[in-house]
């Protein structure tokens, strides 16, 4: 087969159909991936070598005119001999001739870029450098770090909301505190550098994801607190001081004299760190607690005359 026949092709083809039909049959025929198949191997070298020729233009053009044979040798116009003098080829080193490459691996097309899009960025075959069967230098890999871990870290809502140290226990046994960054919330990632994997390069890094938990009565509202507060029809007439539970512990606050059910106060930079370092709030609702069969409180009630139509602003 001459060279055109070995990649699939007719005499003619453009440059891209060329290195089209190559790229093809080196993906399936490259020795790495026919270990077990010398045959692909010598199969391999026959494309190869019909691609170093035929990609160079000056090389093609000769072997198109019938100047040079498949292995890039030139031919003899007479069959044999050296001819005497003339103008015709002279004697050159063993076995070659002056002006002409014989050994076809010696003058082959830098094929390194090719073989990087083929086979994931290394210059494949790796079988003596280039020469031979038309093979190429593996490149050599950079050393490499060793393997991530990840983690999942579930951590209390109210640890998150004051930023408490956490101690985990790392895969080598190892325990740390770990710090909560400002702004962290649930799917939050911290990365611990050099606690993954060892490695030639060193140790990977460890991949921490934050869960924060929920909590019985408190709700999150960006870097806010919600709680929902109980209190006596007195406390809400009179006004009083109640105790309030907060992330770090209860405080005492005011319930201003006249508060209604829904009243909204404010507990200043009781809620969570945002990124920027400032402290959200803690909004506690006022809820008043009507106790069901009070008979002081019913009696009361039916005595007295006060309180007038609360739903006037509902036209009714």
């Amino acid at each position: 087969m001459d060279l055109y026949q070995k990649l699939g092709l007719s005499r003619g083809a453009s440059e891209a159909e060329i290195k089209k039909a190559y790229r093809s049959l080196a993906k399936q025929l490259h020795p790495d991936r026919n270990t077990d198949n010398p045959k692909a191997a010598e199969r391999f070298a026959d494309v190869t070598r019909a691609y170093d020729l035929l990609s160079d233009k000056d090389k093609r053009a000769r072997y198109d005119r019938g100047e040079i044979d498949e292995e890039g040798n030139p031919k003899m116009p007479f069959g044999g001999g050296f001819g005497g003098g003339g103008a015709g080829p002279r004697p050159g080193g063993p076995g070659g001739f002056e002006g002409y490459q014989t050994n076809f691996g010696g003058d082959t097309a830098d094929l390194s870029d090719l073989f990087e899009g083929l086979f994931g960025g290394a210059a494949a075959g790796g079988r003596g450098g280039r020469g031979g069967f038309g093979g190429f230098r593996q490149r050599a890999q950079p050393p490499q770090k060793g393997a991530n871990v990840a983690y999942r870290l579930k951590v209390s809502f109210t640890d998150a909301a004051t930023m408490a140290p956490q101690r985990i226990t790392l895969g080598d046994g190892k325990t740390i505190d770990l710090k909560l960054p400002k702004g962290v919330e649930d799917g939050t990632k911290i990365r611990l550098a050099g606690k993954g994997e060892p490695g030639p390069a060193g140790n990977g890094d460890a991949l921490v994801t934050i869960s924060i938990g929920t909590h019985p009565f408190y709700t999150r509202e960006g870097n806010d607190i919600r709680l929902r507060l109980p209190v006596t029809l007195k406390e809400a007439v009179l006004g009083a001081k109640v105790k309030v539970p907060t992330p770090e512990g209860p405080v005492m606050m005011t319930v201003p004299k006249g508060s209604a059910s829904g009243r909204v106060l404010r507990l200043k930079n009781r809620g969570f760190t945002g990124k920027s370092g400032t402290r959200g709030d803690q909004l506690v609702t006022v809820e008043i607690d009507i106790p069901a069969g009070d008979a002081e409180l019913e009696a009361f009630a039916e005595s007295w005359d006060g309180g007038g139509n609360p739903r006037s602003s509902l036209g009714v």
